[in-house]
């Protein structure tokens, strides 16, 4: 969402607390969400304050895109290893989408 502008630059995310909440996730989880969006420069945390939203860098843009195309590949091995077909992949990527929207 901060990559594709829909939470512009300055924005403060929610705390990994409410976040993991929200999302009926681990704190640790987030937290390493966190950890790797600020590793690839998408947000900066400032201590107690939050963390916030940067500037869009395109070394940004790029880590993105690797990180995507690795999930992907997770994502289709595990599928493939169930025999699930690409039809039936695709159904559950796209319910999981909704789901997060």
């Amino acid at each position: 969402m901060a990559i594709s502008g829909v939470l512009p630059e300055g924005s403060r995310l929610p705390t990994i607390r409410q976040l993991a909440n929200d999302l009926g996730l681990a704190k640790g989880t987030v937290a390493k969400a966190y950890s790797l969006l600020e590793s690839h420069g998408v947000v900066h945390s400032r201590g107690t304050q939050g963390t916030f939203v940067q500037a869009v860098t395109e070394t940004a843009l790029v880590d993105t895109k690797v990180d995507l195309a690795e999930a992907a590949q997770s994502y289709v091995a595990a599928a493939r290893q169930l025999g699930v077909a690409l039809a039936t992949a695709h159904e559950e990527l796209a319910k999981q989408w909704g789901n997060l929207s």
